[in-house]
C-alpha cells in the first residue's frame, strides 16, 4: 500500500532539487555569461533621439550563444538578436567550453532526473531496500562534482578569439579583459553551492519520512501523513 508522507524536510528538498535543475538549466542556456565592452553609439543613434535607448550597448556572450544589436537603417529603430553562434558542437568558440558544456551538461542531466524522482518520493521512499532520498542525495553530489569541473575550466577558454572580439585583446585565460561577468555565471555558482545544499540536506529528507512518529501514523492505518 502506498503511505503518502509530507514533512517539511522532505518537501524543501523537493523545492529546492527542482529549483537547482531549473536554475542551472536556464544559466546555461543562456547568453549572459560574459558582458562584453561597450559598443559606441552611431552617428545615426545620436542624431535619433526618439529610436530606442541611448545608452552604450553591452553585447554578451555565453557557452554557445550570444546577445547583439543589429540596426534597422530604415526603421530608425535598433533591435537585440539572441541565438546560438555556434551550429554545432565543434564549432563552439574553445576547447575549454566545450568541455565546460560536457560537464555542465551531464551535471544537469543528473539534476533533472533528481528532480523528476523528489516529486514521488512523498508516495514512494524506497526501491529494492535502498532509501530513494539518499540515493538522489549521492547523485546530486556528483552532479555538483561536474558543475564545479564544468565552472572551473569555463575561464580558461576566455583566451579564445571569440571571447578577445567581445572583451578587447587583453583578455586571456582566467583573465576578463575589458569584460565582466553575467548573472548567468553567479546563476551556475549559486546553483552548484545549492546541489551540495540538496546533497547534505537528502539525509534529513530520510530521517524525516522514516521517523518514529511516522511509523505511528502507519501503524494507525492513515494512507496521507502529514508532519511539521
Amino acid at each position: 500500500m502506498c503511505h503518502v508522507i509530507v514533512t517539511c524536510r522532505s518537501m524543501l528538498w523537493t523545492l529546492l532539487s527542482i529549483v537547482v535543475a531549473f536554475a542551472e538549466l536556464i544559466a546555461f542556456m543562456s547568453a549572459d555569461w560574459l558582458i562584453g565592452k561597450a559598443k559606441p553609439l552611431s552617428s545615426e543613434d545620436m542624431d535619433n533621439r526618439t529610436g530606442g535607448s541611448q545608452e552604450p550597448y553591452h553585447p554578451t556572450l555565453g557557452i554557445y550563444g550570444r546577445c547583439t544589436r543589429i540596426s534597422h537603417m530604415q526603421l530608425s529603430r535598433r533591435d537585440t538578436l539572441c541565438g546560438p553562434y555556434a551550429e554545432n558542437f565543434n564549432e563552439i568558440a574553445s576547447g575549454f567550453w566545450q568541455a565546460t558544456a560536457i560537464f555542465l551538461a551531464m551535471g544537469i542531466l543528473i539534476l533533472c532526473a533528481v528532480a523528476f524522482v523528489s516529486v514521488f518520493t512523498m508516495c514512494v521512499q524506497s526501491i529494492m531496500k535502498k532509501s530513494i532520498f539518499n540515493v538522489c542525495g549521492l547523485l546530486q553530489g556528483i552532479a555538483g562534482l561536474f558543475l564545479i569541473l564544468g565552472l572551473i575550466l569555463y575561464p580558461a577558454g576566455w583566451g579564445c578569439q571569440k571571447a578577445i572580439s567581445y572583451c578587447g585583446h587583453y583578455a586571456s585565460a582566467y583573465k576578463l579583459g575589458d569584460c565582466s561577468l553575467g548573472w548567468a555565471f553567479y546563476t551556475a555558482i549559486g546553483g552548484t553551492i545549492l546541489t551540495f545544499i540538496c546533497a547534505v540536506f537528502s539525509a534529513q529528507a530520510e530521517i524525516a519520512t522514516s521517523s518514529d512518529k511516522v511509523q505511528e501514523e502507519i501503524e494507525e492505518g492513515k494512507n496521507l501523513i502529514c508532519l511539521l
